[in-house]
């Protein structure tokens, strides 16, 4: 049996930071993944990874292409330049882009 591959590439996602009492919340818009932290360097790194997981997770259940098309998620077979944007909400609470990789992957 051939494995098939599937091509690498970029999505750009949209993350939420808010901070609630003494915990950050964090979620991605485009994903719908969500998490929080005690800081806000933990609620982004804790984010990062849940954001990683759900893209894994699509791609090995092979709903990549699907999910990205009916949630309006633009694939870029290369990496977008110029997409670093922060927007402040207001002091607790603030919008910003994500460059996210999507590896190469193989399904046996």
């Amino acid at each position: 049996m051939v494995a098939r591959t599937t091509a690498g590439g970029y999505v750009v996602l949209t993350y939420k930071f808010g901070k609630e009492g003494k915990r950050w919340t964090a979620y991605c818009e485009e994903l719908g993944t969500a998490t929080f932290g005690r800081s806000l360097p933990e609620a982004q790194r804790r984010l990062e990874e849940a954001v990683a997981l759900h893209l894994n997770t699509l791609e090995g259940v092979g709903e990549r292409e699907r999910f990205f098309k009916t949630h309006g998620i633009g694939f870029h077979a290369t990496k977008p330049k110029n997409v670093k944007v922060s927007v402040l909400l207001n002091d607790m609470s603030f919008i910003q882009s994500h460059v996210e990789r999507i590896p190469e992957y193989s399904l046996n």
